[in-house]
């Protein structure tokens, strides 16, 4: 019987009180974002809205809970945003919305720094039991993708030292059940010839430094049949598919090119207010059950994308229809 199991990608919206707060103490311009050495006020507030976002989680129901990285202004560009190596220079769009984050620039090398990822997943582990903690990261090839080198001047040498970045940090983790590692460049700015492969083996570098479930979320639409098949040679426990915006072509190359024993599904869309019920999610993941030859042992159902785009009232609604998944699946067993 497959284990269902609900969960998200992370990145979530800050609860109404924390903005207000966080308003007072950090100001609106570029240079009041996140940048790693926040004073106490701050780090405080953020603690306090971890928290409610791990109780929200909780109590919704959900079999794995996020940190929320709610201190990432800069989307999935942070962990390079904050590093020592990295300045800060121009506002640019994150992928295909009206969200902007800061141009993060390698201008020396990505030597281990810190660990900010891990800091803020130790804050959560106090709060979450071990089997339940799901930890968040860009993959290698996404954050390379948002960030420019001016320092290895190398596309193969950049996204090594990236992918061996990440790694240090997954190093510092604390004891997790799930990482996830988002890769919507894969889809929206494909790798070409060579290119597909390296990034398959960068994943699989930083795969291999975490003692858990690792799971590669890829949104904004289906692989490229090729960067397919050469993501399926990572040693990585389940692939995700973005099943809001193309069920077809990612539909296609599941039955095609075969995935993984696991699976994630994004089947509840992360930028619509439009609220699911879990019996639509249901439906969503049993059809794509039914639409290909696989005997999947667990399926993660999750958003398709990050959730920070959604009003808190939604966020939290979205939460517990995935949440709710799970009964409707022991009704019906």
């Amino acid at each position: 019987m497959t284990d269902i199991v609900s969960t998200t990608p992370g990145l979530y919206p800050l609860p109404d009180w924390a903005k207000d707060d966080l308003s007072g103490l950090k100001g609106h311009q570029k240079d009041d974002l996140i940048s790693g050495d926040e004073g106490e006020e701050i780090v405080s507030v953020y603690d306090e809205a971890r928290a409610d976002v791990i109780e929200t989680q909780q109590a919704a129901g959900l079999d794995r809970v996020v940190e929320g990285q709610l201190r990432w202004d800069d989307m999935l560009a942070h962990p390079l945003a904050v590093h020592d190596s990295v300045d800060t220079r121009g506002i640019v769009r994150y992928y295909d919305n009206n969200n902007f984050y800061r141009e993060p620039v390698v201008t020396d090398s990505l030597s281990k720094d810190g660990g900010d990822v891990a800091a803020d997943l130790g804050a959560a582990a106090d709060l979450v039991d071990d089997e339940a903690l799901q930890a968040v990261l860009p993959g290698p090839y996404s954050l390379a993708d948002l960030a420019t080198d001016e320092y290895y001047e190398d596309e193969a040498e950049f996204l090594d030292a990236v992918a061996s970045f990440l790694r240090e940090e997954v190093n510092e983790f604390p004891e997790v059940e799930t990482l996830f590692l988002l890769e919507p460049s894969l889809v929206t700015d494909a790798p070409g010839d060579g290119a597909d492969e390296r990034a398959s083996e960068a994943i699989d570098s930083v795969a291999s430094a975490a003692d858990a479930e690792v799971v590669v979320q890829t949104y904004w639409g289906a692989l490229e049949e090729k960067v397919h098949a050469h993501l399926l040679d990572a040693d990585v426990d389940a692939v995700g598919y973005d099943f809001v915006t193309d069920h077809e072509a990612n539909l296609y190359n599941i039955n095609e090119y075969g995935t993984k024993d696991d699976i994630a599904l994004g089947v509840v869309d992360g930028q619509n207010t439009l609220v699911e019920t879990p019996g639509e999610i249901r439906e969503r993941i049993e059809w794509v059950d039914e639409q290909t030859a696989n005997d999947f042992e667990t399926v993660y159902a999750t958003a398709n994308t990050e959730l920070f785009y959604l009003p808190v009232n939604k966020f939290e609604e979205k939460l517990q229809a995935l949440a709710g998944v799970a009964e409707v699946e022991e009704v019906q067993a």
